[in-house]
């Protein structure tokens, strides 16, 4: 892939953002990236050519010094800091900008600040992603993309560059919207399933033929299909999604919710759930651990 005229700015290294910006770097492309943690930078720059990874202290400088800005945020609160606070983005943005906000927020709260970008001349897309940190370490990650046909276009190379399935939305905000209700989908289903296995446990099945019940039949979902036997059976627990997460992302969901006025009474009940799991096991367990969680006494009562 042919680099970009210049750097890529990228603010947030984290678990996912890290392997994403050195999957641009792995195709050519130059990144500016933005972390507090010196130890994320330097995994950034470890193994890269000379000049691909640059660094800049605060987000206004990665806008002074990029064209277009991904971001890479725990979510919607910390995207409103970096973007409106001291030495923030927004007030940076030059007329012609593009800003990538690849995080898991909130889709009202992405409307508010592409709006507040477009008054400076910027454009700004939603393009969360979908898969774990071994698909962004090999540039493979799906990824849903809200925005216009130029926002979309400008912004389509940078995403190759760090997936393979390229998911148009609709309006900016509509990617962010489906990233939620996907989640919490999957979370019922994982939730379902922990429990369906919690049952046959007590009544003595063999747990991998129940499994490959599942998979055969209507109750086949992705996590019976890639986490029941995988790392719910073996006791693994390591499918690569934190538990805080799973949450952040069901929360996410019933601000849609409440945005909307629908009455999602499945959606409260399993938001409840997995803030208990959250309050008993912690935020950074595997999200797969819901099923240690509803067989220890925390859960009964």
């Amino acid at each position: 892939m042919a680099a970009a005229a210049g750097p890529i700015g990228f603010i947030g290294l984290g678990m996912m953002g890290l392997p994403m910006a050195r999957s641009l770097i792995a195709r050519s492309f130059r990144v500016l990236g933005c972390d507090t943690s010196e130890a994320a930078r330097a995994a950034v720059a470890e193994g890269a050519p000379e000049g691909a990874a640059t660094f800049a202290a605060t987000p206004a400088a990665v806008a002074a010094g990029a064209e277009v800005v991904v971001l890479m945020l725990p979510n919607s609160r910390v995207i409103a800091s970096v973007m409106e606070g001291e030495g923030g983005l927004l007030a940076a943005l030059r007329p012609g900008m593009l800003v990538i906000d690849m995080s898991s927020s909130e889709p009202g709260e992405t409307r508010r600040l592409a709006a507040l970008a477009a008054e400076r001349g910027a454009m700004m897309a939603d393009a969360p992603v979908s898969g774990s940190v071994a698909k962004a370490k090999t540039g493979t990650l799906a990824i849903m993309v809200g925005g216009d046909d130029a926002t979309f276009a400008r912004a389509e190379p940078v995403l190759k560059g760090m997936g393979e399935a390229i998911i148009r939305t609709g309006t900016v905000g509509s990617a962010h919207a489906m990233k939620a209700l996907n989640n919490y989908v999957y979370a019922a289903g994982l939730l379902a399933t922990a429990e369906a296995l919690r049952m046959g446990e007590a009544l003595g099945l063999d747990l991998g033929i129940l499994t490959d019940v599942m998979n055969a039949s209507s109750g086949r979902n992705i996590a019976t299909e890639t986490k029941s036997r995988q790392e719910i059976i073996s006791g693994r627990y390591a499918g690569g999604f934190q538990l805080g997460l799973m949450r952040k992302d069901l929360d996410t969901a019933g601000s849609i919710a409440a945005e909307t006025g629908f009455p999602a009474a499945m959606l409260a009940l399993c938001c409840e759930r997995w803030a208990e799991a959250v309050a008993a096991l912690g935020p950074k367990v595997d999200n797969t651990e819901i099923h240690r969680f509803i067989g220890s006494n925390t859960s009964k009562g």
